[in-house]
């Protein structure tokens, strides 16, 4: 006899198989309360994973995010303001042991560095304006000093033009009247550029002038002038000078020419000659020097031509140099100008030859044409 049976008899309204509806209802019953609890165990799991990767992110935020934030933050900040104490905030974020400390230590200390780098610059700026001041302060001085008051005589016309390749030069010309009937011309390079050879102008050009006041003789000015240059010489320059004395009644130069250039004679009408002769050593070179006077003859209308080697020795942009044949036929073409005409056409050549933000040195000029043999 089956159970069912057996529990269903004497009971009028039990129907044979409703046990097993039962237990099988049952058993629903239970898989369902079976997969609700596994559902809410899950879910419990669920929910705790979430509220896990949220602290999580909150705290990788707190100590990530933000303080990349922040140091992002106080860089643009110092970027604008350039304030130093900056460096201070980001170094007091450095919290803990992390990379993100540390990056903020490190970015503390290049804000500091990059401020003193700043204070450097400016302070360098500041002394390169001051001194660019300076320089053109001094410039305008040496211009000064260069006689510009050109003779207006009818024995002579004179010219003369200096242009440093630098804000100062080391080249110089003067000229000057030692009495109503002698003329003194001096064309000088000093060895060198800048300011050194700039005040080693001054002094040489001053003791120049001062000497030939007390002789006439181009020889014993040389050497008075050497001997003071060579005792107060401890930059050790030294400088080439043509010395020259025009009298102006028979057109006679007597001249000592010490290690500079040759001077170019113009003849009115003919053809233009280097006058070369005796090159003693240039001054503040050697004690003790001997010098040679040598004499040259200007007739009328005469063309003599003084120069500093910046002009033969000038260089063009593939390096070809200037040259005196190129000087010469400068000369030539210039016959019958004026001295100011002759030294303008000359200084543009030379200009236009070389690059004009870099000249090779100095370039200075004197023209002078005699005029007293009419």
């Amino acid at each position: 006899m089956r159970l069912c049976d057996a529990v269903c008899r004497g009971k009028p309204y039990c129907v044979p198989g409703r046990l097993d509806f039962i237990r099988a209802v049952r058993a629903v019953r239970f898989a369902g309360l079976v997969g609700l609890a596994a559902f809410g165990q899950a879910l419990g799991i669920g929910i705790t994973l979430v509220i896990c990767v949220l602290a999580m992110l909150w705290f990788i935020n707190v100590s990530y995010i933000s303080k990349i934030g922040n140091l992002e933050s106080e860089v643009r900040e110092f970027k604008e303001e350039k304030d130093p104490v900056i460096a201070d905030k980001i170094q007091n974020n450095a919290v803990g042991r992390n990379e993100i400390a540390s990056l903020s230590l490190q970015t503390a200390e290049m804000v500091r560095e990059l401020d003193q780098h700043i204070n450097d610059i400016q302070t360098i700026t500041a002394e390169k304006e001051r001194m660019t001041a300076e320089l053109g302060v001094a410039t305008k001085i040496q211009a000064d000093m260069l006689p510009k008051d050109f003779p207006e005589r009818e024995d002579i016309e004179l010219y003369a033009a200096m242009t440093p390749a630098k804000e100062v030069g080391g080249d110089f010309y003067d000229f000057f009247f030692i009495d109503d009937s002698h003329l003194a011309m001096v064309m000088a390079d000093v060895s060198g550029k800048g300011v050194p050879a700039a005040l080693f102008c001054v002094v040489a050009k001053a003791v120049i002038r001062d000497k030939v006041m007390l002789s006439s003789d181009p020889v014993e000015i040389l050497r008075d002038v050497n001997h003071i240059l060579c005792a107060n010489n401890s930059a050790g320059l030294f400088i080439t000078v043509w010395l020259g004395i025009l009298d102006l009644k028979t057109g006679v130069v007597e001249y000592v020419n010490a290690g500079h250039e040759y001077p170019i004679i113009g003849v009115l009408g003919n053809d233009v000659e280097v006058i070369q002769g005796d090159n003693c050593p240039p001054l503040a070179a050697m004690e003790d020097t001997e010098f040679t006077k040598e004499t040259l003859i200007l007739h009328n209308g005469d063309n003599l031509f003084l120069y500093t080697d910046g002009i033969p020795e000038a260089k063009s942009a593939n390096g070809e140099r200037f040259g005196m044949d190129r000087l010469t036929d400068v000369l030539k073409r210039n016959r019958g100008l004026t001295p100011k005409q002759i030294v303008t056409d000359v200084k543009w050549e030379v200009d236009s030859f070389q690059p004009k933000d870099d000249p090779f040195d100095d370039v200075t000029i004197m023209s002078v044409i005699w005029k007293g043999g009419k």
